[in-house]
C-alpha cells in the first residue's frame, strides 16, 4: 500500500532524467564544426550549439588572386582530418600539396608539411604518432610525424589514392582511389599493402567505419554508388546505387538503429539507408545546392552537411531526418568534420570574420527531355565574378558556348562521357547579386548552346 504514492514520484523523476539527458544530447558550445574551403582557402569555424559561424581561418587568398605568379598562400582547401585528442585539426591543399596543422583551442597554424603532387585526404592514427596523407596525383601515402611536421617514410600504393582511415586498434589502414578501381588495406606496423579488394569503379573520394567498425563504406561519385566491405574478411558485401554525384556518408544511431547518410549532391538531397544486410532508403533530406562533406556529432543528434555550391553548412536532426538549420561559410567548402569539446565558448580567438558572400544557384535543364542537365553557380570574387559551369550527358568530345543574357562569356569543350567543368571570370555583377537568387529575367538567362550555334533559347541545349 506504501508503494502506490511513490509511482508518480517516480515516473516524474524518470521524466525528468530523460529530458535532462535530452538536453545533455546536444551540441555544446566547447564543440566546433569545421568546413575545407577550396574556393576561398579558408577553413570555415561554427558552433554547433548555437548553428552560427564563428570565423574563418585565412590560409590564402580566393580565386582568382591565386593566380598570380607572387601569390604565396595555400590553394585549394580542400581536405580535413584531425588527432585522436581533438587539440590538432589538419587542411590539405590540393594546389599547394600542402598539409596545415591547426590548434583548436586557439585556430592558430602551429605547421605546415608539403607533400608530393596534389594531395586530397589526411588523418591521425589511431595512437596519433603519425599522420597519413594520400597523395592523389601520384601513387603513395605520405607518412608525416606530427611532432616535428617532417615526412618521414611513404607508403606505395594503387594509382590516385583518395583517403584513408585506420581502424580503432591501430592494426589495418583502408585506403580507396581515385583513379583505380581497389581499395588497399595497409599494416600499420610494417606500413605495407596487404590485401588489394577489387570494387565497382576507379573514383573513390571517401570512406568511412560504421560505428561498431564491423564494415567500411565508400562511395563511388563517378558511378553513383556505395560499396561495403567486411572489415574482417576484407570482402565487398554490398554495392547500393546511391545516385549522380555520390560523394560522401556518414553514420548517425538514433531510435536503438544505425544508419547512413549519403550526399547525392546532383540532386541536391541526403539519403539515408538502413545498415542491415540489404540496405533499404528510408529517407531523403532535400538540402542546399550540391551537399558534399558530411559528418555525425559525437552524441548523434545532429549530422551536418557541407554544400558545395551553397557556399556552407545544412543541419539535420536524424530524429525526423530534416534540415532545421542553416550556417552560411566559406565558398565551395569540401571536407567536413565535427569535433567536441575543442575550445572555450564563443571563442573566435585567431579567426576572421567571413571574406565571401552567398553563391547564386541556378540549375539548367534539357529543352528536349533528354537525360543532359547541368548547373551554374555565380559567386562575387571581388572587383569582379565568377561563373563555375557544370555540364553532364551532352554531345561527347564536343565545344560548346556559353551566353548569358544572349551575350558569349565563355565555352566548355566535353570530355568522352559527354561532360565538362568550367569557370567564366568577369564583370557578371547583376547576375551575382542577391537579387538573381529569385527568378532570372531574360537579361541573365544561361543558355548552353552546341559551337557555331545562334544563340536563342529555342536552340540552347540546356538552359535555365
Amino acid at each position: 500500500m506504501n508503494m502506490l504514492p511513490r509511482l508518480p514520484r517516480l515516473a516524474i523523476a524518470a521524466g525528468a532524467l530523460a529530458v535532462a539527458q535530452a538536453a545533455l544530447a546536444q551540441p555544446q558550445p566547447t564543440d566546433r564544426v569545421y568546413t575545407a574551403d577550396q574556393n576561398t582557402n579558408t577553413v570555415s569555424v561554427f558552433d554547433p550549439s548555437s548553428n552560427r559561424l564563428l570565423g574563418q581561418i585565412v590560409l590564402g587568398n580566393g580565386r582568382p588572386d591565386v593566380l598570380s605568379p607572387l601569390y604565396r598562400g595555400e590553394i585549394n582547401v580542400h581536405g580535413l582530418g584531425f588527432s585522436p585528442d581533438h587539440k590538432t585539426l589538419i587542411a590539405i591543399s590540393n594546389g599547394s600539396n600542402s598539409v596545415t596543422f591547426i590548434d583548436t583551442a586557439t585556430n592558430k597554424v602551429k605547421g605546415k608539411t608539403y607533400v608530393g603532387r596534389s594531395p586530397h585526404e589526411g588523418f591521425f592514427s589511431a595512437d596519433g604518432k603519425e599522420v597519413w596523407v594520400v597523395v592523389r596525383g601520384e601513387d603513395y601515402i605520405s607518412v608525416i610525424d606530427p611532432a616535428t611536421f617532417k615526412e618521414t617514410r611513404r607508403i606505395p600504393t594503387a594509382v590516385g589514392p583518395g583517403m584513408v582511415q585506420f581502424m580503432p586498434d591501430g592494426k589495418l589502414a583502408f585506403a580507396v582511389s581515385s583513379f583505380t578501381p581497389e581499395v588497399d588495406v595497409i599494416d600499420v606496423k610494417t606500413h605495407t599493402v596487404i590485401k588489394r579488394i577489387s570494387v565497382v569503379s576507379p573514383f573513390s573520394p571517401f570512406l568511412q567505419f560504421t560505428p561498431d567498425y564491423r564494415e567500411m563504406w565508400m562511395t563511388h561519385k563517378d558511378v553513383g554508388k556505395v560499396t561495403r566491405i567486411d572489415t574482417h574478411t576484407l570482402q565487398v558485401t554490398g554495392v547500393i546505387d546511391t545516385g549522380f554525384i555520390t560523394n560522401h556518408l556518414a553514420f548517425a544511431r538514433t531510435n536503438g538503429k544505425t544508419y547512413a547518410y549519403v550526399t547525392v549532391g546532383g540532386e541536391n538531397v541526403v539519403k539515408v539507408y538502413t545498415t542491415d544486410k540489404d540496405a533499404a532508403l528510408v529517407a531523403t533530406i532535400p538540402t542546399g545546392a550540391l551537399p558534399h562533406g558530411i559528418w555525425t556529432s559525437d552524441d548523434n543528434s545532429r549530422v551536418y552537411v557541407g554544400l558545395e555550391n551553397g557556399d556552407g553548412v545544412d543541419v539535420v536532426d536524424p530524429a525526423v531526418n530534416k534540415v532545421i538549420a542553416h550556417m552560411p561559410g566559406g565558398q565551395a567548402p569540401q571536407a567536413l568534420v565535427y569535433l567536441s569539446h575543442v575550445a572555450q565558448p564563443g571563442s573566435a580567438e585567431n579567426l576572421s570574420p567571413r571574406v565571401n558572400h552567398d553563391a547564386v544557384n541556378v540549375p539548367l535543364a534539357a529543352r528536349d527531355g533528354t537525360k543532359a542537365r547541368g548547373f551554374v553557380v555565380a559567386r562575387q570574387l571581388g572587383v569582379v565574378d565568377g561563373l563555375e559551369v557544370s555540364v553532364f550527358k551532352l554531345k561527347p568530345a564536343t565545344q560548346y558556348g556559353v551566353f548569358l543574357g544572349g551575350e558569349a562569356v565563355g565555352t566548355l569543350r566535353t570530355d568522352a562521357q559527354g561532360n565538362a567543368n568550367g569557370t567564366m571570370i568577369g564583370p557578371v555583377r547583376s547576375f551575382a547579386g542577391t537579387e538573381a537568387g529569385r527568378a532570372a529575367p531574360a537579361a541573365r538567362q544561361v543558355l548552353i548552346l552546341e559551337d557555331g550555334t545562334a544563340p536563342s533559347a529555342e536552340a540552347a541545349v540546356l538552359h535555365s
